[in-house]
């Protein structure tokens, strides 16, 4: 898997964690890095998560949630006991995790944040998220991706 390597990917082999990595060629054109990755490996998009960084009473934190859905941020607030929440500046958020906009991966971050994963990915055996690099997905258990980000699991997908 020349090339293929991220601190996500990196992690994920460290704590030899089964998952299969999915590629595909990302199109700067497209608007939903989300929705682009599960039309180019043929998924159903509900099982597709995407990474998103948040602002909590100051502080920052993750949602991940399926590319069909928005985030609610008064349930992710209410998940880590916060008060309010907002969307990071990309350019904390980048800062936080190592990671670009569009490939952020929950996985192996460069800060470790609280992070809440809505509770529909426990209804897949495996879901997807991104490896840590635009046109990268990782396939990996709904439970294996909560114990490695030390998730809060709640439906925070509106």
């Amino acid at each position: 898997m020349a090339g293929r390597g991220t601190p996500a990917t990196a992690l994920l082999e460290k704590q030899r964690v089964a998952h299969k990595l999915h590629s595909y060629d990302h199109d700067p054109r497209h608007e939903s890095y989300g929705l682009e990755a599960a039309s180019a490996l043929g998924l159903v998009p509900g099982r597709v998560f995407k990474t998103l960084v948040v602002e909590l009473d100051g502080a920052l934190a993750v949602g991940v949630v399926p590319v069909t859905g928005q985030l609610d941020l008064k349930a992710l607030a209410a998940a880590l006991k916060g008060k309010k929440a907002k969307m990071a500046d990309v350019a904390a958020a980048e800062r936080a995790t190592g990671y670009v906009a569009g490939g952020i991966s929950p996985l192996g971050q460069k800060k470790r944040l609280p992070v809440v994963v809505d509770a529909s990915a426990s209804e897949f055996d495996t879901v997807f998220c991104s490896a840590g690099r635009r046109g990268l997905e990782v396939e990996i258990a709904p439970g294996d991706l909560v114990r490695l980000t030390g998730a809060v699991v709640a439906a925070i997908s509106a």
